[in-house]
């Protein structure tokens, strides 16, 4: 048990960098991009899909590690775990799908637990990520919305979040 719980903890680390550096790296990027506002969005929704494959790829290789190297738990009635069988059941609990027909035992349901939650919360900062880039980007004018942000009186604007895409 002590075993899977230090790969859930260094999976929370890793996924959650992994998932900063990629919007990190979209928000440094995106502004000084010579592309049209409505594909900077596009970019925005590909590169937090990209990041989301990544994390779930690392979820998969952890769960073929565990269950096929370490013996720490079986994926229901599978009798040789294959690559694809630890990616589809990683995909189906990262995004909380919950099949129900590949089932973790073992110690493997503690990973199992913890990738639900990551993804959950993966997912929602990936949501509120993409709603900020669409507010920003949607009307394909970015200087008219950076104008009036700029504007005498901008500063009394009801806007409660913070303009990540503005150097």
């Amino acid at each position: 048990m002590i075993i899977v719980a230090t790969f859930c903890v260094a999976l929370l680390v890793a996924t959650t960098l992994i998932h900063y550096e990629v919007l990190r790296a979209l928000t440094l990027s995106l502004p000084v991009l010579t592309i049209p506002p409505r594909s900077k969005l596009i970019a925005v929704i590909f590169g937090a899909f990209f990041a989301h494959t990544a994390e779930i790829i690392l979820y998969a290789l952890t769960t073929y590690v565990l269950v096929r190297y370490l013996g720490l738990g079986k994926l229901g009635e599978i009798r040789h775990l294959s690559m694809s069988a630890a990616m589809y059941f990683s995909a189906e609990t990262y995004t909380s799908l919950g099949y129900g027909d590949v089932i973790p035992s073992g110690d493997l349901r503690m990973l199992a637990g913890a990738e639900a939650l990551n993804g959950l919360l993966l997912i929602g900062w990936s949501a509120s990520y993409t709603y900020i880039a669409m507010e920003r980007f949607w009307s394909g004018d970015e200087g008219e919305a950076a104008k009036v942000r700029r504007a005498p009186g901008a500063h009394r604007r009801t806007r409660r979040h913070p303009d990540v895409f503005r150097r």
